[in-house]
């Protein structure tokens, strides 16, 4: 959560969307026609916004090299002038994701590209998401939302993920499903292994091994079963609204498959992980960080705990509290110094327009020496009834923070715990919150798994995130002289 005082409504996003699905009509060119001045001009109105949104845009060695091997596997996807038609950014985010927007902007965050072992795997997501450019998926998504009746915004696309398809849904929701993973439209799965497959041609065409696009599909979808482990879900499909590529491992033996009988060629590991070396890795302080159950910003002075069952997804802009019995958000709006109008417009502004929400009282109260104040509201959602509760608190005459929660009607108890957790932390406190970072290690003589393991900057699953990072099955071992990756507490 960053200090962004604007909320990023996808109900104020309806512009965005058109930078999302490109062309609105006509017929879709080849993968092979140049990037269209119009085109152009969308990614370029709206990339700022997406930089905003993902926590920035990195600088420095690491996000050159990103760019670097970006812009060389544009080339070969026969776009035009490919290399200076296409922008590539390395983003400051802690979410495992990679897209594109027309125009040629390609992103990926750094938490990805720290999960990759060596630069044909990187080459490889970034030829990926060139695909998804190269072969207009965005445009063909939203031709085929139009099909279908769907609205045509990026809201109506999310709505039923959390709330179904009725009115509240379309707008209660959107304050929930704000966040940097989901300002991409999801693609079809025929899209996705398209993509894939001209990221392997890409690949073939650079001179990289093109097994690179099933080895890194293979970390990310050992990735997405270590987090489900890890937040206590049963299963390690990564959540619609948590991912623009979901089902990564289904997708990792075709993409094996369609490498059989092609020359092996280059990855460049050593050099890759040269390059990432003491790379940022998990989240930033500068945005607040997740420790276990606990959410604490060093910098807007703040901590709360998430309660016992639920897992939080940190963003640029809001921290989300997600669990089988309810989800909440904690971000913040501009503030006046009254709490009661503070949180009837946050009801106001989830209602959107059409449907102005209120809450049936405000109560004030006080939470560790904070003032607080807060409402709820009971809506209709389909045949079903849900409650909506805003909790803020003022931090500031100028500053407050809120919670947004919906749960089932009748179980808004569910978040009380995490409500009264809030509370200000001191500067001592606010010190001792270091990054992570990435160390690149070389192995020694008798080095172990679990020795090497021990090293990590966790207190939990040290030889599971130990073998994910590195690409290492489960009964894989360590040779001596090869370079591995170690997450260290560090400035």
């Amino acid at each position: 959560m960053g200090l962004v005082r604007n909320k990023f409504w996808l109900a104020g996003a309806a512009p965005l969307t058109l930078a999302l699905t490109g062309c609105m009509g006509g017929s879709i060119p080849s993968a092979s026609t140049p990037i269209t001045q119009t085109e152009a001009q969308q990614g370029a109105q709206y990339h700022p916004q997406f930089l905003a949104e993902f926590g920035g845009a990195m600088s420095g060695p690491q996000a050159n090299y990103v760019e670097q091997v970006g812009k060389n596997i544009a080339v070969h996807s026969g776009l035009g002038n490919a290399r200076d038609s296409f922008t590539v950014s390395l983003l400051n985010s802690s979410v495992n994701n990679a897209f594109a927007i027309p125009g040629g902007y390609i992103y990926s965050t750094r938490q990805l590209v720290g999960l990759m072992n060596n630069e044909a795997e990187l080459a490889g997501v970034l030829g990926h998401e060139v695909g998804h450019v190269a072969a207009r998926h965005s445009q063909r998504r939203q031709q085929a939302a139009q099909r279908n009746s769907i609205l045509g915004g990026l809201g109506a696309v999310l709505s039923g993920v959390l709330l179904g398809d009725s009115q509240i849904g379309n707008t209660v929701s959107r304050g929930l499903l704000q966040g940097s993973q989901l300002l991409t439209l999801r693609f079809s799965r025929k899209q996705e292994l398209e993509a894939d497959d001209l990221g392997i041609t890409y690949l073939t065409r650079a001179g990289y091994d093109p097994k690179a696009m099933s080895t890194v599909l293979a970390s990310l979808a050992a990735q997405n079963s270590l987090d489900a482990s890890l937040q206590g879900r049963g299963n390690a499909t990564v959540p619609e609204w948590a991912s623009t590529h979901p089902d990564p491992a289904s997708r990792v033996q075709t993409a094996l498959s369609k490498t059989q009988g092609l020359a092996s060629g280059m990855t460049n590991r050593d050099t890759f992980l040269t390059r990432i070396d003491g790379m940022l890795y998990g989240d930033d302080p500068e945005q607040g960080v997740i420790e276990g159950s606990q959410f604490i910003h060093p910098v807007l002075r703040l901590s709360f705990t998430a309660p016992q069952g639920f897992y939080m997804v940190n963003g640029t802009r809001a921290v989300s509290v997600n669990g089988q019995s309810g989800k909440a958000q904690l971000t913040l709006a501009p503030y006046a110094g009254d709490l009661d109008s503070y949180v009837r417009q946050q009801f106001a502004e989830l209602g959107g327009e059409n449907n102005r929400l209120a809450p049936s009282s405000i109560q004030r109260t006080t939470v560790n020496g904070i003032s607080a104040a807060y409402g709820s509201a009971r809506v209709n959602n389909g045949n079903s009834q849900v409650d909506v509760v805003v909790f803020a608190y003022e931090f500031a005459n100028d500053r407050a923070y809120h919670f947004i929660a919906i749960t089932p009607a009748g179980g808004g108890n569910t978040f009380s715990t995490m409500f009264r957790s809030m509370r200000r932390i001191s500067q001592s406190e606010a010190s001792n919150v270091v990054p992570k970072r990435i160390d690149v290690i070389t192995v020694r003589r008798g080095d172990t798994v679990s020795g090497l393991a021990r090293r990590m900057a966790f207190s939990d699953a040290q030889e599971q995130r130990f073998r994910v990072l590195n690409g290492l099955g489960s009964n894989e071992g360590l040779v001596a002289g090869q370079k591995v990756k170690i997450v260290v507490r560090g400035r």
